[in-house]
């Protein structure tokens, strides 16, 4: 059934939610990893933002808002898809979170000067290269945080998890970026010590 929408939600629609397009690609281009399945994602998105658009808070900040649609959206379009090449469950990429002690990240970071400056100093395409290959529950965290400043409370909500579980979340998700990255960085002279070049 269509909706129909009043001058002023049409008016309030396009200011508010058109500029944060270009958010909303480069989300979906990391959940799809396809140009065309992204922009189709981004579409019925902006659909069923545009259709909600009473439902949202005026005051709020409108770009976790549209985000939760998309990954909302995202996720009920690939559970009803059943072709073989399809892309991994996101329950199967799901991990537990580390117990006390069993971190396994973040292995050359004595070598790295200024660690967690790290990731600026790759171009985006390595970067994004680098965070498709994490968990999907990593993965989103970093998108949030880290790529799209939302805050924590903000990307917990999105995530319906506690505000602690993004911040380990966000932690670790550097490190396997910091490891993934580790040979191109001592490939450009960025690394101080060669003494750990044999770990995995």
């Amino acid at each position: 059934m269509a909706v129909k929408l009043t001058d002023e939600q049409i008016e309030r629609f396009e200011r508010q939610a058109i500029p944060l397009l270009p958010v909303l690609l480069r989300a979906a281009q990391f959940m799809t990893h396809r140009q065309d399945q992204a922009e189709d994602l981004v579409q019925e998105t902006m659909i069923k933002a545009m259709r909600a658009i009473d439902q949202f808070d005026s005051v709020s900040d409108m770009k976790p808002w549209l985000l939760t649609i998309q990954r909302r959206t995202f996720i009920d379009l690939y559970r009803s898809r059943k072709q073989e090449r399809a892309q991994r469950s996101l329950e199967d990429e799901k991990i537990p979170e580390p117990a006390a002690g069993d971190e396994k990240f973040g292995a050359f970071d004595d070598q790295w000067h200024e660690p967690e400056q790290l990731l600026n100093r790759f171009e985006d395409e390595q970067v994004i290269e680098a965070m498709r290959s994490l968990p999907e529950d990593i993965r989103w965290t970093l998108l949030l945080v880290d790529v799209e400043q939302l805050d924590h409370p903000q990307a917990a909500n999105m995530l319906e998890v506690p505000v602690g579980t993004i911040k380990s979340r966000a932690h670790r998700g550097r490190g396997m970026l910091r490891d993934k990255l580790y040979s191109l960085a001592k490939q450009r002279g960025w690394v101080t010590t060669d003494t750990q070049d044999n770990q995995t």
